[in-house]
């Protein structure tokens, strides 16, 4: 029970060899109000699966996981619980792969945020059957991945494993997106609008490389462009329905933006600063304990952004801005005089092999150089445009 050993790169590049272009993706993604009640239907008729784990919160077992597992039910499926108890850790993931190793499964259904289904690859490479993601929110890209994002006990970033195939199926119940509160659906859109932004520094820089360790598609680029655009276009209008707990056609939209066009886009498209920085974020006590990961890659945007010298940098602070994301350290609980905090992103940050996808040198300084250029920028642009949106997401 160790962590995937697996890196795409080992198969698809060759030594003094430019490396190909590589599109990854799951087999299945269906979206939809109400989908969570047909599963069983989507896993017995696509999939042929008989007996399934069904990994979720405690939380997550009394209300969608409850909903699933009626659906398995009525398919005539059998299901074993097995919970998820709050962080992607290798003790985490080694708990639920012993408690599920004896109760012949031959597909996993994670049922849950970003954690759960990144938990739920883990698990599911382990134990060698399937995944299938049903996600409850749309607050990050990770249920289309090969790869998840593994954390310590206590929080911070331990390591990324890959694994040889994406999630055989994702399902996402827009219903369910929309009642979980608006706060989750605009960090989602955080971490999907860095999608365009990095996968263009790695489509126009040649020595960059995506997570599969190849070149970037111009697909997935495309599908990270329309996400951008879908996000700025729906974004305010989808944050305004679900706080108000509607699901409309805006919805919909910024949901498969959130989810299947960043979910690929990054992947296959690359990633950048943006990430690099944000991942690094939860190496301050007070970031991680209070925000999101798509409130941070907003940050990590606007200071990727603020390195590129980008004319779109004002246009993204302010739909970040409209719709209540970060944009200065102290909507992250930081100010620019904490240099010890801002040195342990730093570092982090610099240590990210994604950060030096981006076509200049990138130093210790030039990152920090770039947070702090973001930071005084975003405050003139919080001061114009106001902290309303922020607020009413925060509260």
């Amino acid at each position: 029970m160790t962590e995937s050993t697996f890196h795409p790169a080992n198969v698809y590049t060759v030594e003094g060899e430019t490396p190909p272009r590589v599109l990854a993706a799951p087999q299945r993604y269906i979206q939809g109000a109400g989908v969570f009640n047909h599963v069983g239907r989507y896993v017995g008729s696509l999939m042929n699966l008989k007996r399934v784990g069904v990994l979720a919160s405690k939380r997550g077992h009394g209300a969608e996981g409850a909903q699933i597992a009626a659906s398995l039910k009525a398919a005539s499926i059998d299901s074993v619980n097995t919970q998820f108890d709050g962080e992607c850790s290798l003790p985490e993931i080694e708990k639920n792969v012993a408690a599920l190793l004896d109760e012949s499964i031959d597909g996993l259904i994670a049922v849950g945020g970003g954690k759960v289904a990144d938990a739920g690859k883990c698990i599911a490479h382990r134990l060698g059957v399937p995944v299938v993601v049903a996600a409850t929110l749309a607050s990050t890209d990770a249920p289309c991945s090969a790869l998840s994002l593994v954390y310590t006990p206590e929080g911070t970033t331990d390591h990324v494993e890959f694994f040889p195939k994406n999630p055989e199926m994702v399902v996402v119940d827009t219903d369910v997106v929309a009642a979980a509160g608006e706060r989750f659906i605009v960090a989602g859109m955080g971490d999907a609008l860095a999608t365009w932004y990095e996968a263009r520094v790695c489509l126009n820089n040649p020595a960059a490389r995506n997570a599969l360790g190849t070149l970037p598609t111009l697909a997935s680029c495309a599908m990270g462009e329309i996400c951008a655009h879908t996000l700025f276009e729906h974004g305010e209008a989808a944050a305004d329905a679900v706080a108000a707990k509607t699901n409309n056609d805006a919805v919909d939209k910024v949901v498969e933006a959130n989810t299947l066009l960043s979910g690929v886009g990054f992947e296959s498209g690359g990633l950048a600063l943006a990430h690099a920085i944000a991942v690094a974020y939860p190496e301050v006590g007070v970031v991680h304990d209070n925000y999101l990961h798509g409130e941070m890659v907003a940050m990590g945007t606007m200071a990727q952004l603020a390195m590129e010298k980008s004319d779109d940098a004002e246009k993204v602070a302010r739909f970040l801005a409209r719709v209540g994301l970060p944009i200065h350290f102290e909507q992250l609980s930081l100010s620019s005089d904490q240099k010890e905090a801002i040195d342990a992103v730093v570092e982090v940050a610099m240590s990210r092999p994604i950060a030096h996808n981006m076509p200049m040198p990138v130093t210790h300084e030039s990152i920090r150089k770039s947070m702090l250029e973001a930071n005084e920028f975003g405050r003139v642009i919080a001061r114009d445009v106001g902290d309303e949106a922020y607020r009413r997401v925060q509260a």
